[in-house]
Formats: C-alpha cells, structure tokens, sequence
C-alpha cells in the first residue's frame, strides 16, 4: 500500500489555489470539477462535495490534524506570511519548540491548521 495524496477540504478553491500557490509555492497539477491536486501531493476538495460524499458537516479549527511544512528563510516565509493579503489566524506566531527549531502555527483560509518549521 501507498499514501498517494493529503485531501482538505476548502469552501472557495480559486482563493485555496491562490493562498497555497502564493505563500507555499505549490502549483496546480490537476483542477477537475471540484478537486484540485496541487504539487506536494496536496488535494484540494470542495467543501460540498466532501460533505455529500460522507454525509456530514465540517468542523473547520478541529486542531485534529496538520500540514507541516519545512522552510529554511523562517524570516522571509514570516514576511509574505504577515504581507498576505487576507488576515492570517495564527495558533502560535513564531516560537522555538523543545528541539530548539523555530515553528509557527496558524490556519488557512478553511480553517485548516498548518505549522511551518525550520529543517532540524
């Protein structure tokens, strides 16, 4: 068996490929009706969908679950990540965890928790 790809779910995929291109980087692979895979193995899906295939509501901010992502410039992520265009929620701005690596916490646009952290 394989993990092919990670699935969130979003409510406005234009704004998510936006959001995931301009401070991630990552490109569309694949836009096809209501599911976008992006570079990284990430999957885009919206949110009625999703909620039509399992048959419940989302709960954004659930803190079950993350996408992490290594970024070696902390300083210049931090720059575009403040600059962004839309207001940023942030679960922890920038802290040093009990490794002594730099990471900060926050959510997407969908309330889909990311945490951003140095390489060790």
């Amino acid at each position: 068996m394989k993990l092919k790809n990670i699935l969130i779910v979003v409510r406005d995929l234009e704004r998510s490929k936006k959001f995931y291109k301009e401070l991630f980087g990552l490109d569309v692979i694949l836009d096809n009706d209501g599911n976008v895979m992006l570079t990284e193995g990430l999957v885009l899906q919206e949110a009625g969908l999703w909620e039509t295939c399992i048959g419940r509501e989302i709960v954004p901010k659930n803190n079950a679950a993350a996408l992490y992502f290594e970024e070696r410039d902390m300083e210049g992520f931090l720059r575009r990540l403040e600059s962004y265009v839309e207001p940023i929620q942030y679960v922890n701005r920038l802290v040093e965890d009990s490794h002594g690596r730099k990471v900060v916490r926050f959510y997407d646009l969908d309330g889909n928790l990311i945490e951003v952290g140095a390489p060790m």
